[in-house]
């Protein structure tokens, strides 16, 4: 009658022989090759098993392949401690492990500090049997559409956020280390598109600014607002906006008078504003009016009586 099997028994760690590191399922670990030329291989612990009597440990474990051990090989993207998850378990004995190791996430990975020679990272999980990787597409950057190596040096431009390798862009890395700003060539022929048009759109405003006439008040020819006499206390300043003319009128009074001679200041005020518009508009109609269109010609013979009884009224 043949004995039976010593049953197994499930450890949950175990110490790696010549070290006190301790493993648990769920760690990962790295393994001897039988080639010892070989870099170490790469693996996930699954569960830990033992004899009856505690002894011959066996791991199950879940490897993961370096891009060199895929069926597509290694490519230009691929970081010198990536490496994938693969769908291969396998059973090996707990003396061929090494030592320990930590398989990062990419995201986590790209965050460390410093990276140490037991820190590895994945982003593909991979299947050993057609060669195809979960996921089948990551995002791609800069004008070679590859993505991210995070072994590489890459620039980020701040008009479209996009990265880019200094080798895309006829760049050295000692170069792109020393900029302290990086617009790639799309945002840089937009930005000196805007700045042209900026510049243009300022020497125009500056044209017009200077085209504008300049108005000198008959009240007031200095063009300022006199401190002292009670004959000069009227202001007239006159703008010339988008083809459309503006007169703005501020009047003082520095006496005190009735409340008619106060109206009366305003209509006199709005008639002089009246006036130079008018003169503005058609400068030669103060010489002869019959150039004058009929509704103009109406609007300046008013302004011109209104004007002529306000100063013989105030006696200004």
């Amino acid at each position: 009658m043949a004995k039976p099997r010593p049953a197994k028994r499930t450890l949950d760690s175990y110490t790696i022989k010549g070290s006190n590191k301790i493993i648990k399922p769920g760690d990962c670990v790295l393994m001897r090759p039988p080639e010892s030329s070989k870099l170490p291989y790469v693996a996930r612990v699954e569960s830990i098993e033992a004899g009856a009597r505690g002894s011959n440990v066996k791991v199950r474990v879940r490897w993961y392949y370096r891009p060199e051990e895929s069926i597509g090989g290694r490519r230009q993207f691929h970081g010198a401690k990536e490496v994938f998850l693969s769908d291969h378990y396998d059973i090996q004995s707990a003396d061929t492990i090494e030592g320990k190791c930590f398989v990062h996430s990419f995201k986590n990975y790209t965050k460390l500090d410093a990276v140490g020679s037991d820190d590895y990272f994945c982003r593909f999980e991979y299947k050993s049997a057609t060669g195809s990787f979960i996921p089948d597409r990551i995002a791609v950057f800069c004008k070679c559409e590859m993505p991210y190596n995070p072994d590489d040096l890459m620039i980020q431009c701040e008009g479209c956020s996009d990265w880019y390798h200094p080798a895309c862009i006829d760049m050295t890395v000692e170069e792109a280390k020393k900029l302290e700003h990086f617009f790639c060539q799309g945002c840089s022929s937009q930005n000196e598109k805007k700045t042209e048009n900026s510049s243009a759109s300022r020497e125009s405003e500056s044209k017009a600014e200077q085209s504008e006439p300049v108005i000198v008040c008959r009240l007031n020819p200095k063009g300022s607002n006199p401190k002292g006499g009670e004959g000069e206390c009227h202001r007239c300043t006159y703008v010339l906006s988008r083809g459309l003319y503006r007169a703005v009128f501020q009047f003082q009074v520095g006496v005190n008078v009735q409340m008619t001679v106060c109206i009366l200041e305003v209509t006199w005020g709005s008639c002089q504003a009246l006036y130079r518009a008018c003169s503005i508009s058609y400068p030669s109609a103060v010489e002869d009016r019959r150039e004058l269109p009929i509704c103009v010609y109406i609007y300046w013979g008013l302004c011109d009586v209104l004007v002529r009884f306000s100063f013989w009224y105030l006696n200004l």
